[in-house]
């Protein structure tokens, strides 16, 4: 590395002059003597400084003189560094603290708390024998506590730990496909219809991947709790491997392939990828656009509701494109449900009921004669089975969104001031 101190350059520049070298005593400030500042004049008016240089908030001065002003109007100086480092310190905690608390709860709400309503949902689609639609959000909550109470709180979180590694299992071939290939993982703002095709193939050989690994997660989510033993963590891994190799429980005559499968299940996961991403983008820009820009955030309450006003613009298009994207293809998750179950000898509870259990012995031959045989014998409410539990899922969903935003709106004044 390069020193910066040029050659030649000794304190105030005299190198090998007598008074430098310790002979003689240095002269009188005088005219002729060249003063060192910023304009690099002869202006005694100007603050002048020894090497190495000042800069804002050091005290590299002679005794009694002031740091240069660096104010728009010079009358006022920059604050130090420790106050900056200070300032800076406190607004990036009380950012990591508000993200991390609203991000955990919409996580802890979309993924725990909106369990049970996923797993009446499914239960009710595959039930073909159902009289009961559950289209109200009532008579879930009813259904709800009827199984609570014959089998207990357990019933309602079956088959989560292998959601979540569908979602892992998910990500993880995103970004090994996005990795080895050209396909983009993310589009930007410079897009074209090449790049949005290639980022739709992807999508789709995604969810193509994960097809085995959804149906073992399916069965695990319906299948009832009076019949079946504690299922292991990685029983959904094995179970997607042995049906993708032929291997592992013997099936029903009546089980479609992986290839009739994968189709609605990759229309499916790519339809509602681009309907929840275009109202994600609606919703997001109606909400920038109301907002006011030449807003300034103050201290305290308007810190906090800058913060809030960062974070949760993201939550509620989030929250508004997962139930567009829900109920807009709702039909096309029950057919998607039903080809997934057909032929895996699966017992499901009894949902007019709350209690007993019920096989599912369907015989549809592709996708196609399942949408015609729900049209004729169930209607188009067919469709539209356990209904309900979408709007208990989300009402949920909003209120714990409310609840936090009402919980920082009142943490959050009183941690800004204290930091």
């Amino acid at each position: 590395m390069q020193p910066r101190r040029p050659e030649g350059f000794d304190g105030l520049g005299y190198r090998g002059s007598a008074w430098a070298r310790g002979e003689e005593a240095p002269p009188p400030y005088q005219h002729s003597f060249p003063a060192r500042s910023f304009s690099s004049s002869g202006d005694l008016s100007q603050h002048w400084v020894t090497t190495p240089p000042d800069i804002p908030g050091s005290r590299n001065l002679h005794w009694g003189e002031k740091t240069p002003q660096y104010g728009g109007d010079g009358n006022q100086a920059p604050p130090g560094l420790g106050e900056e480092s200070s300032a800076a310190s406190g607004g990036e905690q009380l950012n990591r603290f508000a993200g991390f608390g609203i991000g955990l709860a919409s996580l802890f709400t979309e993924n725990v708390l909106a369990h049970p309503c996923i797993v009446l949902r499914r239960q009710c689609q595959v039930n073909y024998h159902a009289r009961n639609y559950h289209l109200s959000p009532f008579s879930i909550v009813n259904i709800m506590y009827s199984f609570t109470k014959s089998q207990g709180p357990r019933a309602l979180w079956k088959g989560m730990g292998s959601t979540f590694i569908v979602q892992g299992i998910t990500l993880g071939a995103e970004g090994i496909i996005s990795e080895f290939t050209p396909l983009p993982r993310e589009l930007t703002h410079k897009w074209s219809p090449k790049q949005i095709g290639e980022h739709i193939l992807l999508k789709g050989l995604v969810y193509a991947i994960a097809t085995p690994f959804y149906s073992a997660s399916l069965i695990e989510t319906v299948q009832s709790e009076i019949i079946r033993d504690n299922p292991g963590i990685l029983d959904c891994l094995k179970e997607g491997v042995g049906r993708v190799m032929g291997l592992g429980v013997p099936h029903s005559k009546r089980l479609l392939p992986l290839l009739v499968l994968t189709f609605p299940t990759v229309l499916h996961g790519v339809l509602h990828y681009i309907v929840s991403s275009v109202v994600q983008k609606c919703v997001l820009f109606f909400i920038k656009k109301k907002k006011n820009p030449t807003q300034i955030p103050g201290e305290g309450a308007n810190t906090a509701q800058s913060i809030l006003e960062d974070y949760f613009p993201e939550l509620i298009a989030n929250f508004a494109a997962s139930l567009c994207a829900d109920v807009l293809l709702y039909p096309l998750e029950t057919v998607m449900h039903r080809l997934h179950i057909q032929g895996t000898r699966t017992i499901i509870d009894n949902t007019d009921l709350g209690y007993e259990v019920l096989p599912i012995n369907t015989q549809y031959e592709g996708m196609r004669d399942c949408i015609n045989t729900i049209k004729r014998e169930e209607g188009i409410l067919g469709f539209y089975k356990g209904f309900g539990a979408v709007v208990v899922q989300y009402t949920l969903h909003a209120t714990v969104l409310q609840i936090t935003k009402f919980i920082y709106s009142s943490l959050l004044p009183n941690t800004a001031q204290s930091a």
